[in-house]
């Protein structure tokens, strides 16, 4: 249940990154001035995974899905120098096409050390995309898949 609501707060993230644009012309009615400095929050240890155990369980739903924005985006900066989009998207393509879009990421567990993770989960209805220990990295404050 845990990973379910993660992936819905994931995805709902995810959504309200896609629509902003980045950009602040500073033309906004609402401004008034300098924002204030965001607030941390400590994660108690036994929860330092759980932004990576989503994350991990978009992309793996992503790729099934052949959602090519979604998953490329997700990749690391070192595994879309190795990877086009156009490649990446005609492999997303085929697994769909070999094995259906609907392939959730179940038994999600993340082990989080600074900026590198690593999760193992199993991919429902195909064990033999389970994976062990995949390698996650935290670029730019999101969790970006590793394993090129």
């Amino acid at each position: 249940m845990r990973t379910r609501a993660s992936i819905i707060v994931a995805a709902g993230l995810l959504a309200l990154t896609a629509c902003s644009s980045g950009k602040d012309d500073g033309a906004s009615a609402s401004d008034s001035g300098p924002a204030d400095a965001e607030q941390t929050v400590a994660v108690p240890r036994e929860h330092e995974g759980d932004d990576l155990e989503a994350a991990a369980a978009v992309y793996t739903s992503a790729y099934f899905a052949a959602d090519t924005d979604t998953a490329y985006g997700m990749l690391s900066a070192r595994c879309r120098e190795e990877t086009g989009a156009d490649e990446y998207a005609a492999v997303l393509k085929r697994a769909k096409a070999d094995h259906g879009p609907d392939h959730p990421a179940t038994d999600v567990r993340a082990e989080v050390s600074g900026k590198l993770g690593r999760v193992s989960y199993k991919v429902q209805g195909l064990p033999e995309f389970d994976q062990r220990a995949q390698p996650w990295a935290l670029e730019d404050g999101a969790w970006k898949y590793d394993a090129c």
